[in-house]
């Protein structure tokens, strides 16, 4: 992860720089002592935000509040992009009703867990005769678990393999939810 360094007061080194105050106005074109002594008189910190501009921006702020924002926003970050997984979900084109259910609780509680899901219908041998047994399966799959998820690709043929990639979608997930605890106040 590379940290970006932004030059801050004293470490400024162009004459004449572009200030913009905390709510991002811009003061205008000022000599670098002048731009430092309004961030002094304000109490922040004068920090350069764009050095390659002629003439260099500049932004009135409180660097080290600023600097605890960006690290909090990339630990957001890095724990939002471990959330989305892709989860595989395998059928064989005969799979039997009851294994089907147990296949489809574990990806329901997949999809409550905020992963995506992956259904793959496998056609062994002269299985691949037979493709529209497959596309039922997955048909099933889908209204199985439609009120968790959103249909992010349809049902498609690759090679041996039929899939269907579902995807958790918030709303219909936080009204399942509401249903439950409704459901268990009873």
């Amino acid at each position: 992860m590379a940290q970006h360094r932004y030059r801050v007061n004293e470490e400024i080194t162009a004459p004449e720089v572009r200030v913009v105050d905390t709510q991002g106005k811009t003061i205008g074109i000022l000599r670098r002592r002048e731009a430092l002594a309004l961030a002094q008189q304000q109490g922040l910190d004068l920090v350069e935000i764009a050095p390659q501009a002629t003439p260099p921006v500049c932004k009135l702020m409180d660097y080290g509040k600023f600097l605890y924002e960006q690290q909090k926003k990339e630990r957001h970050q890095r724990r939002q992009q471990q959330q989305h997984q892709l989860k595989e979900i395998r059928f064989k084109s005969n799979t039997d009703t009851h294994d089907f259910a147990f296949k489809v609780r574990h990806a329901r509680q997949f999809l409550l867990d905020g992963h995506k899901v992956k259904a793959t219908v496998l056609f062994r041998g002269r299985e691949i005769l037979y493709t529209e047994r497959g596309e039922e399966l997955l048909q099933r799959f889908w209204q199985a678990v439609e009120d968790l998820a959103k249909l992010e690709q349809p049902a498609k043929l690759e090679g041996r393999m039929m899939t269907l990639i579902v995807a958790p979608d918030r709303l219909k997930i936080q009204k399942f939810a509401a249903e439950q605890r409704s459901d268990s106040k009873v």
